[in-house]
């Protein structure tokens, strides 16, 4: 997927094109007026330096002793020559030149006016009722050199205004995109379960509406999730007492019940109500780990909550549960005590009521914070351990459960910043489940 641009990226390169197209037009433009008004006095420029040389030239023809000899102007001194000229009589025969002139680059017979050439401008002009001509000519490439220097004149101010225009307009539209990557900022740092409002200082007026908007959208949400909280706590806290007291009164039936067929639907009552009680157990738990709050306002050591924990569940373990820990003495993480040790019990659960009997549940915690949980066991399928995560999903088992251990677990992780990872088999072994967390 190709990775978003952003906005101030945007605006900085597109308007410093825009303002390097627009340097680069008016550049034609001023150079094509530039062209037109610098050939037009050039070639005025020429008209008088013909008519003033024309003056002269019949001065010098006509003190001559013979009037139909050539004569070239002999050059003071070493220079270029840019214009140069030509004086003939009618039928083209030299009568004056400049020093450097080239006679080719003029026609057979001379010519009035000005007229292009592929090499030369040219103006002719005649005196005398058209018995002494002149014809001056300059090169085009002295006045395509002098067009080029004024281009060049107008472009190099570009060299600096390209880089000073991109820093200017980028630092710029940075600045004036600050409320909005302050808002993006605060979006980011917010984790899964926070709804709270997002303060949506200066921002733009276009951007305002959707700030508003989300922010709307986010009480909705908040709500609709406070009332489906409320409802699953409230009603599986309201059913623990009924159904603890249902459960007491079918022990009691149970062991006053005669051997038959009463004591063993007494029994199956009994064992119902105990999934039942531990179902509104975990809809508690459930309830807990999708409100929110899952860090601490400051870190503690887990070494001894997990302690506490698997002393806790050992006897049920029937010595099963086997807990490695660094070797330093503690171990400090963000996450809400209450909610590690539902993550944790969860975890210690499912391995001990899924994994295979009578083989050990290892719980290792390292040093950084890293926690595994693994169990021995068949290997679950790859399609089915994606979905192991979900509300009320089970494996392919015989063990009774709800399907809300790994689910409570994950909602927590989640809600805490980290990720909670599983894999079959377990990572180094042949078979096995393994689940794994970075603590924040």
């Amino acid at each position: 997927m190709k990775a978003p641009i952003s906005l101030q990226r945007r605006l900085g390169v597109g308007i410093t094109l825009g303002v390097v197209l627009l340097w680069l037009i008016a550049t034609s433009l001023t150079a094509f007026i530039v062209g037109y008004t610098l050939n037009k006095t050039l070639d005025s420029s020429l008209e008088e330096v013909a008519q003033r040389m024309l003056s002269l030239a019949v001065v010098e023809i006509f003190n001559r002793e013979t009037s139909d000899l050539l004569q070239q102007v002999i050059s003071l001194h070493p220079h270029d020559e840019y214009i140069t000229y030509l004086v003939r009589s009618a039928n083209g025969t030299p009568l004056l030149q400049s020093h450097a002139v080239d006679t080719t680059i003029f026609s057979t017979k001379p010519q009035l006016g000005l007229r292009t050439t592929l090499t030369h401008r040219i103006y002719g002009t005649s005196a005398i009722r058209g018995t002494i001509f002149i014809e001056v000519a300059e090169p085009l490439a002295s006045r395509n050199k002098v067009l080029r220097q004024a281009l060049k004149l107008l472009l190099l101010p570009l060299i600096i205004l390209i880089p000073l225009s991109l820093l200017g307009i980028w630092l710029f539209v940075g600045y004036s995109l600050r409320g909005v990557r302050a808002y993006r900022n605060a979006i980011e740092a917010r984790g899964a379960g926070d709804l709270t409002l997002v303060e949506g200082n200066n921002l733009p007026a276009e951007i305002l509406p959707i700030a508003d908007s989300v922010n709307q959208l986010l009480e909705r949400l908040r709500r609709a999730l406070d009332s489906e909280r409320s409802f699953t706590a409230n009603s599986a806290h309201e059913l623990r007492t009924p159904l603890a007291a249902a459960l007491a009164q079918a022990q009691r039936l149970c062991h006053e019940a005669p051997q038959g067929p009463l004591k063993e639907r007494a029994r199956r009552i009994k064992v119902s109500l105990g999934e039942l009680s531990s179902l509104s157990e975990k809809l508690l738990q459930l309830a807990k780990a999708e409100s929110g709050g899952l860090l601490a306002e400051k870190p503690y050591d887990i070494i001894k909550v997990l302690n506490y924990i698997v002393d806790e569940l050992r006897p049920a373990a029937r010595s099963r549960l086997c807990l490695t820990l660094p070797e330093t003495e503690s171990v400090f993480s963000l996450i809400d005590p209450d909610a590690f040790a539902i993550l944790m019990r969860n975890l210690i659960e499912n391995a001990l009521k899924h994994g295979a009997a009578n083989q050990l549940v290892e719980v290792h915690l390292t040093s950084n914070g890293t926690l595994r949980v693994i169990n021995a066991g068949a290997v679950v399928p790859a399609e089915d351990l994606q979905h192991l995560t979900k509300n009320f999903v089970r494996s392919k088992t015989l063990a009774s459960g709800s399907g809300l251990g790994l689910a409570i677990a994950k909602t927590i992780a989640v809600g805490a910043g980290t990720k909670l990872l599983l894999a079959s088999p377990a990572r180094g072994r042949e078979d096995g489940f393994e689940v794994s967390l970075k603590l924040p």
